[in-house]
C-alpha cells in the first residue's frame, strides 16, 4: 500500500476515532445534540483528511473527482439519486413478505408520535407520503453536502489511488471494508444495530463492514463511470435519506437490526447486495478497466 494512502488513512482514522472516543469517555449518550454533531463533522473528516494528505505529500489538487462531469452520465445520476431508496423498498418488501407478522400497514407508531406532539393522527398517512417523496427524490441534494465529506474521502481519494496499485474489484472490496471499519466507534455507541444484542458490538461492526462493502460496490460504481465523486455522494446522501422508512411501518417501530426491514440487515439490504454484485460483474466486464490496469493507470475513468 502507497505511502499517501497509509498517511491518508493515520489523519481519517485518527481524528475520527478520536472525535468518537471523546464522546464514550465524557458519557455523552448517544442520539444527544453533542453526540449528533459529532457524527456530522466527522461525516466531513474524510474529504478534509483528503485535502491534508495531499498537502503533506505533495500531490497537488489536480484530480479531486469533485468535476460534475454531468454530460454524457445523467442516468447514473438519476441512478444515485433515486437508486438507494428503489433497493429500500425492495429490501424491505421482502422482508415483510417473509414476516407479515412484522408488518404495520396502519402506520401506529407514527401516528403515536404525532399524538405525543399534540397533532392529529389521521394525517400520519399524508405526512408520510410527503416525507417518503421528499426522501426518495430529493435526500441525497439536501444531504449532498455532508455526503460529500465523506464521498471525496473514500471515492474521490481512497479509490482511485487502491486503483493505482491493485485491480478495480480489489480495490472496491477494500475501500468498502475500510469505510466500514472507520465506522466502528459509532457502531460501538449504538448507531445503526443499537447496544441490546448478544454480539455487541462486534456484531454490528462486521454487519457494517459488510454493508458498507456492498454498498461500496454501488457508490464505486457511479463514481468510475463518470469520474466524479458527486454522483456516489448523492446516492449516499439519498441512502441517509430514505434508510428508516421501512420502521414506519414495523409493528412497534421494532426492526431486526441484523435482518431488516432497514437496509443495514442481510434481508432488508438484499436489493443493495444484488445490485452491487451486479455493478461488480458489470466493472469485472469492462474492457477499459483492464486496460487501464495493464497500463499501470487509475482505474477511475473517464
Amino acid at each position: 500500500m502507497k505511502k499517501n494512502v497509509c498517511v491518508y488513512l493515520i489523519f481519517t482514522f485518527v481524528l475520527t476515532y478520536g472525535i468518537v472516543f471523546g464522546l464514550m469517555f465524557t458519557n455523552t449518550p448517544y442520539g444527544s445534540t453533542v453526540c449528533m454533531a459529532a457524527f456530522s463533522l466527522c461525516m466531513l473528516l474524510p474529504a478534509l483528511c483528503s485535502l491534508l494528505t495531499r498537502l503533506v505529500c505533495k500531490e497537488g489538487f489536480s484530480r479531486m473527482y469533485l468535476r460534475p462531469r454531468f454530460k454524457g452520465h445523467w442516468r447514473y445520476y438519476l441512478a444515485g439519486l433515486i437508486g438507494p431508496a428503489a433497493l429500500i423498498v425492495i429490501g424491505a418488501s421482502v422482508y415483510f413478505l417473509l414476516f407479515p407478522h412484522q408488518f404495520d400497514p396502519h402506520m401506529t407508531t407514527l401516528s403515536q408520535m404525532l399524538e405525543a406532539q399534540g397533532m392529529d393522527s389521521s394525517y400520519a398517512g399524508t405526512l408520510l407520503s410527503i416525507q417518503l417523496a421528499v426522501g426518495a427524490l430529493a435526500g441525497g441534494i439536501i444531504n449532498l453536502p455532508f455526503a460529500l465529506g465523506e464521498e471525496l474521502g473514500w471515492r474521490g481519494y481512497l479509490l482511485p489511488h487502491l486503483c493505482q496499485s491493485m485491480s478495480a474489484s480489489r480495490a472496491i472490496l477494500l475501500s468498502g471494508a475500510i469505510w466500514g471499519l472507520w465506522h466502528a466507534p459509532m457502531i460501538a455507541m449504538g448507531h445503526n444495530y443499537g447496544v441490546d444484542y448478544p454480539t455487541a458490538p462486534w456484531g454490528g461492526i462486521l454487519a457494517m463492514v459488510i454493508f458498507c462493502i456492498f454498498f461500496g460496490m454501488f457508490l464505486s460504481y457511479l463514481t468510475i463511470q463518470t469520474g466524479s465523486a458527486i454522483p456516489a455522494a448523492i446516492g449516499h446522501g439519498a441512502l441517509n435519506a430514505f434508510a428508516a422508512a421501512p420502521s414506519y411501518f414495523a409493528v412497534n417501530g421494532a426492526c431486526d437490526p441484523f435482518l431488516g426491514p432497514l437496509p443495514t440487515g442481510a434481508i432488508g439490504g438484499i436489493g443493495i447486495i444484488a445490485v452491487g454484485i451486479w455493478c461488480m460483474v458489470r466493472l469485472r466486464g469492462d474492457e477499459r478497466l483492464r486496460c487501464a490496469q495493464k497500463e499501470g493507470k487509475t482505474a477511475i475513468l473517464p
